[in-house]
């Protein structure tokens, strides 16, 4: 029994030296940490969003978004958000942003408008806790595996989003990406934007790299810096138009993560833990 009584105490003493003596040890506490939060804010807030709206339903997402605005602190990291006055459009559009890893939901969560979800790989809603809450926030779930699925959920999308003036929030790229640069983008948030002959909200996210190196096992405290961009408007636009508008989307973007990448480092360097 003495033994046991003593563990929790080497705890104590253990993981404040690990956290300060190994970035690999930080490293991996802090994603479990941030999964585990995460989870547990999902079980906190699955009641919440029943009793709001009775069950699923995108209102859900203010509760969502309040509940997790504060992890970011917890992280040690800061959003430095530009552009403010561009989400100020009223009716429904297309958000897209390039996607790095599981962080960007942090960003998502500081500047989502209301009545905006987003559409997620179908593979989320099996994640526990964290599934289930994205499902009562009306998060539309796509089978990135069956391009046929994938087109029929977005025509649908189309449909309610200007049947119930809601916003959706993509990643366009597809997947997550930390090469230090933006992948090629795919089509279907260009094809739901014209099909619904709604705008589209750009929003860059800066590089990661200044504070979280995945393959270096690097988990640092730092800056994101988000930057909203004008809407490009696709009225009287039709699915011809639809690859030039990717390219146009993804030239503004690509420009825009540059630089905002090129300024952190150039103003702060890497940000010591």
């Amino acid at each position: 029994m003495d033994v046991l009584w003593m563990i929790p105490l080497l705890l104590l003493m253990i993981i404040p030296l690990l956290m300060c003596t190994s970035s690999t040890f930080v490293f991996y506490f802090k994603k479990f940490f941030y999964v585990a939060w995460m989870m547990v804010l999902a079980l906190i807030g699955i009641p919440l969003c029943i009793l709001k709206s009775g069950g699923r339903d995108i209102e859900n997402m203010r509760i969502i978004r309040f509940m997790v605005r504060h992890v970011k602190y917890l992280l040690g990291l800061r959003f430095e958000v530009s552009g403010w006055e561009h989400l100020q459009t009223e009716g429904p559009y297309v958000v897209i942003s390039n996607h790095q890893s599981s962080l960007d939901v942090l960003g998502l969560m500081e500047i989502l408008p209301d009545r905006c979800t987003t559409i997620a790989k179908k593979e989320l809603i099996y994640a526990g806790t964290v599934g289930l809450i994205c499902w009562l926030g009306g998060i539309v779930f796509i089978n990135r595996k069956k391009t046929s699925d994938a087109k029929s959920v977005m025509a649908d999308a189309a449909k309610t989003m200007l049947d119930d003036q809601i916003r959706l929030w993509v990643f366009p790229e597809g997947t997550r990406n930390q090469n230090g640069d933006l992948l090629p983008f795919k089509k279907g948030a260009f094809h739901l934007a014209v099909q619904a002959q709604v705008p589209i909200i750009p929003v860059v996210f800066s590089s990661y790299s200044n504070f979280y190196l995945r393959k270096e096992k690097q988990f640092k405290s730092g800056i994101i810096r988000l930057k909203i961009l004008p809407k490009i408007e696709t009225k009287g636009m039709t699915s011809d138009d639809v690859s030039s508008l990717s390219d146009k989307s993804f030239d503004l973007m690509r420009a825009a993560f540059l630089d905002i990448s090129d300024s952190i480092t150039r103003s702060n360097g890497p940000v010591r833990h």
